[in-house]
């Protein structure tokens, strides 16, 4: 004997299948500078992971605060949209995401800002300190983006907030990169 579904359960589940997904998250491009080494994920990765884990690793290096900021906005967007990530772990995805809107809101950049615009500033606010160049680091963050004007900003980087999200979401990164004997789930 065959059994059929109720109508209205198939209705249900067809309209199920027709749900539209969500856009990709805003996704960046790391661009060149003399500070980012190789691989643009995995440099920022490392800078992530490191500046991140304890605060007192960026106290009163901002530039180096700034590179972190920048490398969790990439990072958002880089392992949810890149093929070369397909294989990462899905809640590591999530948390990579909210890692990105913490450490924004930490630093009051607006949560709508591209992220393009936030690598880019962080980048050349970073680039700008480790020259001896404030006035061009302050210019970087003269945007509407950076909700707290440029000095508060650079405050901030100076003496940068523990941020949990963002250390959790780059240490589950990092382990889902090496499991499995080193390549975990990751085209290389």
């Amino acid at each position: 004997m065959i059994r059929r579904l109720p109508v209205l359960a198939l209705a249900t589940l067809l309209a199920a299948c027709n749900v539209p997904m969500p856009p990709p998250p805003d996704t960046a491009r790391m661009l060149q500078s003399p500070f980012v080494l190789g691989d643009p994920d995995v440099w920022a990765l490392n800078q992530a992971q490191w500046a991140f884990a304890v605060p007192s690793r960026t106290a009163n290096r901002p530039a180096d605060a700034a590179r972190a900021v920048a490398a969790i906005d990439y990072l958002g967007g880089q392992i949810n949209t890149s093929p070369r990530w397909v294989g990462m772990d899905a809640l590591v995805r999530v948390e990579m995401l909210q890692a990105r809107v913490d450490v924004r809101a930490a630093l009051g950049i607006a949560p709508n800002a591209p992220s393009q615009l936030v690598v880019d500033t962080m980048m050349a606010a970073a680039d700008a300190l480790m020259v001896g160049d404030p006035v061009h680091a302050l210019a970087a963050f003269n945007n509407p983006a950076y909700t707290r004007g440029p000095e508060q900003t650079l405050a901030t980087l100076t003496n940068m907030p523990y941020v949990q999200s963002a250390n959790l979401a780059t240490m589950r990164m990092a382990a889902d990169m090496v499991g499995n004997g080193g390549r975990g789930n990751i085209r290389w």
